[in-house]
């Protein structure tokens, strides 16, 4: 009986965590189209408003307690890492470089969330886990330096920057969505973050939407709901119910998803080499889940 509730658990958390990466995979194309247009510190600062407003309502819809004390460290972590962190840093990345260059660094989340996961979250995966989540994230690697070298060092620095703040914020909300409950620790960590974020949009805010299309406006609109907001809610609730390490490994998914919405929105060209690493990714993937616990 135990062993099947624990099976179900990890299978739920693996279909919130693939729920949480579908949507995650379209923030950087939009982010892209989005930035054409927008500041990046403006464009950071306003989804980051917007969520937290919807985030403060859905608190307060729900009548949800405040959290303890001692989850407050934990929060601010969380805000750092995703709320501003990993957002400010891609949105100054893409000044520099395509979506599809940038998104492709992705890759390296999976370790960098397993990383974490072990000094934040004290899980303590095979060894096996660690040569398949190695290998994953070294294909990725290879698929970058396949498509040449990069003409903006300064665009590869910020997406390093960003990669690593990212990886610390998803560990740290997993740990904490363990008690506080996923969809609560983002909004919680929005909310926190809200008073700033306002204040700044108002600082940063364009004199006129005017010359703004639709595109951007839809690209601020997908990052600050579906990015900000919504993909969490799946990514967090996945990654406390199957683990940080093995749950975190299907980020290595993401930036193929990614490349194909930049295709399809930015014209970009799709390669046979995206879909034939596609599959060696996903084999990893799948060998790292059964030696994450």
């Amino acid at each position: 009986m135990r062993k099947a509730r624990y099976m179900d658990r990890s299978a739920s958390g693996w279909l919130n965590g693939l729920i949480g990466v579908v949507i995650f995979s379209g923030s950087l194309p939009a982010t892209r189209v989005a930035v054409m247009q927008f500041d990046p510190v403006f464009l950071t600062v306003a989804r980051a408003a917007i969520a937290g407003a919807l985030a403060l309502l859905l608190l307060l819809f729900f009548a949800k307690k405040r959290p303890a004390m001692r989850d407050v460290f934990s929060l601010v972590v969380v805000a750092a890492g995703v709320v501003v962190g990993f957002p400010l840093l891609t949105a100054l990345a893409l000044q520099h470089m395509t979506s599809a260059h940038s998104v492709v660094f992705i890759g390296l989340l999976p370790l960098a969330t397993a990383v974490f996961g072990v000094i934040r979250g004290g899980e303590r995966p095979k060894p096996a886990f660690w040569i398949f989540a190695v290998m994953g994230s070294a294909l990725v690697c290879r698929f970058a330096l396949a498509r040449g070298p990069s003409a903006a060092p300064v665009g590869d620095a910020l997406m390093m920057a960003a990669i690593i703040v990212c990886g610390l914020g998803y560990a740290e909300g997993a740990k904490l969505s363990r008690t506080l409950g996923g969809w609560q620790v983002i909004s919680w960590a929005l909310v926190l973050s809200l008073p700033l974020m306002i204040l700044a949009s108002i600082w940063s805010m364009p004199a006129s939407f005017s010359d703004v299309d639709a595109p951007a406006l839809a690209g601020l609109v997908y990052v600050s709901l579906f990015s900000m907001l919504i993909g969490f809610v799946f990514w967090y609730r996945g990654l406390a119910q199957g683990g940080i390490a093995s749950v975190g490994q299907l980020q290595l998914l993401q930036p193929f998803l990614g490349l194909t919405l930049a295709a399809t929105l930015l014209h970009e060209t799709v390669t046979w080499t995206m879909f034939a690493v596609t599959a060696a990714v996903i084999a990893c993937v799948a060998a790292a889940r059964k030696f994450a616990r």
